[in-house]
């Protein structure tokens, strides 16, 4: 990306950095009204999903979750623009860290902290707050085919420090191991179905899917401690960033190694379901999460 276009993003990140959060956050959420109310896009998903999820809900009260989803998304789609400009400041007045002696007390052991988290509230803001917390951060990602657009997006997450590695490329392994043994935080997100080859079958809200069994196999290979941190949007008008005590794993560990992967990756995606279920509103619904696995 030539230095033209990124001042003109840091440009617009600035001027989107001048309007108050809630006002912002408004604007961004009729996005989601066009989305949701008018065009409609994966509504049908979104409410399918729901239906998997929660079937003793009425279907006015999964429309309504379905909806502050989706306008969820749209306002922080207009806030992720903001990135570049976050700062200590900022966080001081429009984020709460809950839990923080959680992921202290990890990294104090020294080997390196894996990050469990789920499309729950603002990821990307909150991988930004965490390295405003002096902790290094990588997040494992997918990255775009088209240049051009891979550029643009990866500059704006990476404003202000976080570092990303290609989930299945050549060298995602080596990066890993590599992030683990110089102490930093490597983030997992484990909420989207995974088939095979990188995925083990797993029940998310008591139907069957698959979800990705990276996280275990690197618990495994390093036994660096597992903490689950995700974001939520506050009744007070603030950004959430909550570490979680770290996962006592010890008890699914065993000889059969298939099957201690397996077990591990059901109890990750356990946690991912009890998180959800406390935000449901908050969540990504719009994923095709339940695909046969195979």
């Amino acid at each position: 990306m030539t230095t033209f276009y990124k001042s003109c993003l840091n440009f617009f990140s600035f001027l989107l950095g001048l309007i108050p959060r809630q006002i912002l956050r408004s604007l961004g959420a009729f996005l989601g009204v066009l989305w949701f109310d008018i065009f409609r896009f994966r509504r049908r998903v979104i409410l399918q999903n729901l239906d998997i999820a929660f079937p003793e809900k009425s279907q006015a009260e999964k429309i309504k979750i379905g909806r502050q989803s989706v306008y969820g998304m749209g306002s922080n789609f207009l806030e992720f623009f903001t990135l570049p400009q976050l700062d200590q400041k900022w966080a001081q007045k429009h984020a709460v860290y809950e839990g923080t002696e959680n992921i202290r007390e990890a990294l104090s052991q020294g080997k390196g902290v894996y990050i469990l988290s789920l499309h729950l509230g603002h990821g990307d803001m909150g991988a930004s707050l965490i390295t405003l917390l002096g902790i290094e951060i990588y997040l494992i990602s997918k990255f775009f085919k088209t240049r051009w657009f891979n550029d643009f997006w990866f500059y704006i997450r990476k404003g202000r420090g976080v570092k990303f590695i290609e989930p299945h490329g050549r060298q995602a392994p080596f990066e890993i191991l590599k992030a683990i043994k110089n102490k930093a935080c490597v983030i997992f997100v484990l909420d989207q179905f995974m088939g095979k080859p990188y995925g083990v079958e797993t029940e998310f809200f008591r139907k069957k899917t698959g979800t990705a069994y990276g996280l275990a196999l690197f618990h495994l290979k390093t036994g660096s401690p597992v903490v689950p941190v995700y974001t939520y949007e506050g009744h007070d008008g603030k950004i959430h960033l909550v570490f979680e005590p770290e996962l006592k794993l010890s008890h699914l560990v065993s000889d059969d190694k298939d099957k201690t992967i397996a077990d591990l990756t059901q109890y990750f995606t356990d946690q991912i379901e009890k998180i959800v279920r406390r935000y449901p509103e908050q969540w990504m619904w719009l994923h095709r999460r339940w695909k046969v696995f195979e």
